[in-house]
């Protein structure tokens, strides 16, 4: 069987090298010693100031909802996974959903400002799959507005925008370190921001608010890492630059083989492709049926990602419907990437879809 994604095993001699530093610390979570110290490699590789590992990515947005005192409505998209919209409603905040653009499948920021009224605090755009938004244009309209904006960048990994992280743009950005990731730490993720005393607030709020052995000064919770995940995080970070390479070389075979069946995601100018997933776009739903179905008979697995558009979820009661974002959820399929797939296998994966269409 070919599955849609894999997570990347590191060297297992090393990650006993860091479970040993473990075991003679003694110190198995409560910001240890490999934590700190991945934190700092971390921040250092990808280029940002103050990076906090919390224990998954889900938490990292409802920390920033939380360290910005987010109340009422936010605008974000509807073409995510739905962690950018569960965090938003689990935190009391209004998803408000404005369309994408149909090319680079990122919320479009001529759809934000009529959403705009009193009541709006934020925004929460979304680097979808990895493909960094329009971010200048999103930071005028909330100066203008004085809005916050948190990025919800669970796909950004390592993604640089006009040379320099696509992190460090937003009052927040938060990633996933989940273990499907480019980079992972088995659960995991990381709140970034460039503002030193939010920095020291979300490193509160991740300990509940405690200040010293004898003080809390506010309600916070418990979003710590522990030292197996950091060791997990150190022994793949060691091995990143393998990691991309065969990601970018599975992502070459699909670009070469696959032009004219299918579309592919429009990535930002003065960008680079951080090969995270493997989108591609049928010319109909019935299309990406047959394709599934066909890969499924050869025991290949593909995903819906994202399905379905935020905006028709039931539960949320949203008030608009997004028209673009319907339309891509429903012919979206993201095929296998991850380290280590065989050119062979990305061979028979786009021979199947050819076949099928």
């Amino acid at each position: 069987m070919i599955p849609v994604t894999k997570p990347y095993l590191p060297n297992k001699e090393k990650y006993k090298a860091y479970i040993d530093e473990v075991f003679e610390s003694g110190w198995l979570t409560n910001n240890g010693p490999l934590l700190q110290k991945l934190e700092q490699r971390l921040a250092e590789y990808l280029g940002v100031k103050n990076l906090i590992l919390v224990a998954n990515g889900s938490f990292a947005l409802q920390l920033a909802y939380k360290a910005l005192d987010l109340k009422g409505e936010v605008i974000t998209t509807p073409f995510s996974f739905v962690a950018t919209t569960s965090t938003l409603a689990w935190e009391g905040l209004k998803p408000v959903f404005a369309d994408i653009n149909q090319e680079s499948f990122n919320l479009d920021p001529a759809n934000i400002e009529a959403l705009i009224n009193d009541n709006t605090c934020a925004i929460v755009p979304v680097h979808v799959f990895g493909n960094p938004c329009e971010v200048e244009v999103i930071q005028s309209i909330a100066d203008k507005h004085n809005l916050k904006v948190i990025y919800d960048a669970a796909h950004a990994f390592g993604t640089e925008y006009k040379g320099q992280s696509v992190l460090n743009y937003g009052d927040i950005s938060t990633v996933s370190f989940h273990a499907t990731k480019l980079f992972h730490t088995i659960e995991g993720g990381a709140v970034i921001t460039n503002d030193d005393e939010m920095a020291k607030k979300i490193r509160l709020l991740i300990n509940f608010g405690i200040t010293s052995p004898t003080t809390i000064d506010f309600v916070g919770t418990n979003a710590k890492m522990n030292e197996f995940e950091a060791a997990m995080g150190l022994s793949v970070l060691d091995e990143i630059d393998v990691i991309k390479q065969q990601r970018r070389n599975v992502w070459q075979n699909y670009s070469e083989k696959l032009p004219g069946l299918v579309a592919f995601q429009k990535w930002s100018k003065n960008s680079n492709n951080n090969y995270a997933y493997a989108p591609v776009l049928f010319e109909s739903e019935d299309q990406l049926l047959e394709a599934e179905a066909a890969l499924k008979e050869h025991e290949i697995i593909s995903r819906r990602y994202f399905y379905p558009s935020l905006d028709a979820l039931e539960y949320l009661g949203a008030d608009q419907v997004c028209n673009v974002s319907r339309d891509i959820a429903s012919r979206i399929l993201c095929l296998p990437m991850y380290p280590g797939l065989a050119q062979s296998a990305t061979v028979k994966v786009t021979n199947i879809i050819k076949g099928a269409l």
